[in-house]
């Protein structure tokens, strides 16, 4: 479990690719601090598992699933990245509870400037927006942030100044593809109350028919 605060952008040192999935290797320093092979790391939002540590960054595998599923296909070498280690006990939740499971991917549809701080505007799928709601939280390459508006077809968040410098998204352009993690309670309250758009019954809608108002 992660909570969304970023503690380091580290660079992508080189991409290993197969026929669908790569080996990424990158360059980090605070991230590596009693991080053990096997540890997790959220890159970009996108929880992977340490395989080696290389002394000046750590590698790990990206399956078929995940660069389906997940921007993390678009790093090159060089590439920014936003790294948080796994929530330990003693740590305060600064952000919000992030899984590190990614949803799926936006695109960066507006940016601009207001006075100091940055409005992006992030276009995504219905499927994704269903848990958006303003002043809620949504994870947005790996940051917890909240949500200023939303409408039927997009979110928008502003960013303050500090988290304009400690992560990737003050590079942020327009057309950028970008990870998205949705607010896991929103989540779980929907399949309790079984509503979805994969549930082929209403639990409400039952209980409504056996006289049950709300």
């Amino acid at each position: 479990m992660f909570t969304g605060i970023i503690e380091e952008v580290g660079h992508v040192k080189s991409l290993h690719r197969g026929a669908k999935s790569f080996t990424l290797e990158v360059e980090a320093e605070k991230v590596l601090e009693e991080t053990l092979v096997g540890d997790s790391i959220a890159s970009n939002g996108v929880c992977l598992t340490v395989t080696s540590l290389t002394g000046h960054g750590f590698t790990a595998d990206v399956m078929p699933e995940t660069v389906s599923r997940t921007a993390l296909g678009e790093l090159v070498s060089g590439s920014p990245v936003n790294l948080e280690r796994a929530l330990s006990l003693q740590a305060r939740l600064g952000g919000h509870i992030v899984s590190g499971h990614i949803d799926g991917t936006g695109r960066i549809a507006d940016r601009r400037q207001d006075d100091t701080a940055l409005w992006l505007t992030i276009e995504c799928d219905s499927k994704l927006l269903r848990y958006i709601i303003e002043k809620g939280s949504v994870t947005l390459q790996g940051v917890s942030l909240t949500v200023a508006r939303v409408d039927a077809r997009s979110f928008a968040v502003s960013l303050i100044p500090h988290t304009q410098a400690a992560t990737t998204l003050h590079q942020a352009k327009v057309g950028d593809l970008v990870n998205i993690e949705n607010d896991i309670i929103a989540k779980y309250v929907e399949k309790l109350l079984g509503k979805g758009p994969d549930n082929g019954s209403d639990l409400l809608d039952k209980m409504e028919k056996y006289g049950f108002s709300f």
